[in-house]
């Protein structure tokens, strides 16, 4: 299980009218203390880069004569700029034709497309290309496919940071690994500023930190690693005020996660200190507005939150069990939408009350929460909600068309509809917390109770198509053209949601599921770069101990970033194999999943001929639990899905 970090004390007290800025800029490091400190503040000046020569390239020098002398067997580009950078400096000394030639009698790799690229704007065709989602892993796999690498004298270029995973993966298999680091900027001669400047962060002696380029949040962040204070640093910059020069750079932070407070209109140094001094206070008054707050109700959160999970009916529970991929003597089973127009009892409450009635009157949501348990002897509860219920607060016009399902009146399209959101409290969602109470009382002694929430891609698309989509026409256009409106839309979305997890596990939820319903719609480099931070930070910031189920739907390509995102519990839909899908995942994670819910509709022995099927695919493994690879559908027969889990239960039954 990942036990997450408990929140940073917060200081309550406004941000001093000495604005307090940390710059990380390096050849106008002189300038930049000049015009903090003209402006009244307290400049906080660590350079972090220094620009290395073509002479001080050595490592590239000596790879270009081993190259040339045959001793290397295989060579693998990591990236595009530092094939092209290591092309540049190899030419200072070699004929770039020789180089050309000499790579042409090696094997050479690729991890993506875009040193791929490079390697072919060469004249180069790469021998062996690592299929997406181009991690380590696949790298490897690809290579030790096409070549036995004991004994192979491999080569691995670099440009600003390293890659362990991948060298230790190389050297196992027996490789001699030379690595190739290719720069043109490196650390500076002295750190002791740079050092300075990360402890005011990591001990919450700054208001503001400013980025003025990529390489220095890579060298930034390198350093903080390498000093043990990563976290420390990162949850400092989360409590000020950041500000990025632009675009490439706020996505270098992102990566570190690190969220962007602004970027300058213009990409100019003298314009972000500028708008540091006129946008900083107010940012750094409502984060720690924000973070007492949450502070305030922090203790009595994750005291019930221990409690919940410590309590001997839901920490011996199957279902928690496997959730942390301990045995159990059974394969636990609950079903998506397990509450729904399905069952007849659903239907006779339903007749009389409307959809989002039927959400806000907790007796009622209590009430088609629990009759569902009880009627098909599943092992869990999920609370009876939507996904879109956060959208409320946020005043968009959102209502349910009936056979049409949600419509949001007023999307967001621009960055001036993100400004009109009003400032809410998740308190406005009590209900959903009322309702998960009802259901305690009523089953929570036997029965874990699952809370859910919509992971902030699905909820952007809803708000920014209005409704549903198949092209996400409007989401793509605005995620492409306006990245900063973006983010920082779903920097909202994620601060939301994180306040409502823990709201409703403060409730008494014992499990909590992320649905990204529709992030199959992406292909891996923009889930990487616009998804992933946003949903790591929230399954980070959820109250330590609770299981987190991480599930979407269509997202066979996306598996290994959705692991890295976070989540103990990996949620799997139909169109991927269980067995294949878990290995890809490594077993060190549960998983969830995921019968065809048109199964449903076939024969019982058909039903539990599949659902034999998928639990030998998951081989008695610990950390399996049955479900279905997305919701039940409205037509399927009652009698059916209890036939499923029966047919679960009784299958997996194993003496432990």
């Amino acid at each position: 299980m990942n036990f997450r970090n408990e929140p940073r004390s917060a200081d309550s007290s406004p941000p001093p009218e000495n604005l307090r800025v940390v710059a990380f800029e390096s050849r106008m490091a002189a300038e930049t203390d000049a015009l903090i400190t003209r402006r009244g503040g307290v400049a906080i000046v660590g350079p972090a880069m220094r620009e290395v020569t073509l002479a001080e390239n050595a490592a590239v020098f000596k790879f270009a004569d081993r190259l040339l002398k045959g001793e290397i067997d295989v060579a693998i580009f990591l990236t595009g700029v530092g094939v092209r950078a290591l092309f540049k400096v190899i030419e200072s000394r070699h004929p770039p034709a020789s180089i050309i030639a000499a790579l042409g009698r090696i094997v050479t790799v690729v991890r993506g497309p875009k040193p791929a690229q490079a390697l072919r704007e060469a004249g180069i065709e790469p021998v062996v290309t690592t299929p997406e989602p181009n991690t380590s892993r696949e790298l490897l796999a690809a290579l030790a496919a096409y070549q036995d690498l004991r004994g192979a004298r491999v080569a691995v270029q670099e440009y600003g940071v390293s890659n362990p995973d991948l060298i230790a993966g190389l050297e196992a298999r027996g490789a001699q690994v030379t690595v190739v680091p290719v720069y043109r900027w490196t650390m500076p001669t002295d750190l002791a500023p740079l050092r300075a400047a990360l402890r005011a962060i990591a001990e919450g002696r700054a208001d503001a930190a400013i980025f003025t380029s990529s390489h220095q949040v890579i060298n930034v962040m390198q350093i903080a690693q390498a000093d043990g204070i990563g976290v420390e640093v990162r949850g400092g910059l989360a409590a000020i005020a950041v500000g990025s020069i632009g675009p490439v750079c706020s996505e270098e932070l992102r990566a570190h996660g690190v969220a962007v407070d602004f970027e300058p209109a213009h990409p100019k140094l003298g314009h972000l200190i500028k708008e540091t001094f006129e946008r900083a206070p107010a940012i750094v008054a409502e984060k720690r507005r924000a973070a007492a707050h949450a502070e305030a109700g922090s203790a009595e959160r994750i005291s019930r939150c221990i409690e919940n999970v410590r309590r001997l009916k839901h920490w011996e529970h199957p279902m928690l069990r496997a959730c942390r991929r301990e045995v159990t003597d059974f394969t636990p089973v609950w079903l998506m939408r397990q509450a729904g127009r399905y069952m007849p009892e659903y239907r006779r409450v339903r007749d009389r009350h409307d959809f989002l009635e039927l959400c806000h009157r907790p007796e009622l949501a209590a009430e088609v929460t629990v009759t569902a348990v009880e009627r098909l002897g599943v092992d869990a509860a999920i609370i009876f909600a939507d996904i879109l219920l956060p959208l409320i607060p946020m005043e968009v016009g959102l209502h349910y068309e009936r056979g049409d399902g949600p419509v949001i009146d007023r999307p967001i399209r621009a960055a001036a509809d993100l400004e009109r959101i009003p400032r809410f409290d998740v308190g406005a969602l009590g209900f959903i917390a009322e309702s998960i109470k009802l259901v305690d009382r009523a089953i929570g002694a036997k029965t874990p109770i699952i809370g859910f929430a919509g992971a902030p891609f699905t909820l952007a698309s809803y708000l920014i198509e209005g409704g549903a989509s198949r092209q996400y026409q409007a989401t793509k256009s605005l995620m492409y053209n306006d990245p900063g409106t973006w983010h920082r839309l779903m920097d909202l979305l994620a601060r939301v949601t994180t306040d409502y997890l823990n709201m409703q596990i403060a409730a008494g939820a014992s499990i909590v599921q992320l649905f990204d319903s529709w992030v199959g719609s992406l292909g891996p480099d923009d889930y990487r770069r616009f998804v992933l931070p946003h949903t790591a930070s929230i399954i980070a910031g959820l109250a330590p101990g609770v299981p987190v189920i991480h599930f979407g739907t269509v997202t066979g390509n996306l598996l290994e970033l959705m692991r890295a995102a976070g989540g103990d519990v990996i949620g799997l839909d139909w169109r991927v194999d269980l067995g294949e899908a878990w290995k890809r995942l490594g077993y060190d994670v549960a998983v969830q999943g995921n019968l065809d819910p048109i199964a449903l509709f076939a024969s019982i022995p058909e039903i539990r001929s599949r659902a034999r099927a998928i639990l030998d695919k998951a081989g008695g493994r610990p950390g399996h639990i049955f479900n279905l690879g997305h919701g039940i559908l409205p037509e399927t027969p009652v009698d059916h899905v209890i036939a499923l889990v029966d047919a679960v239960h009784e299958l997996s039954r194993r003496s432990v």
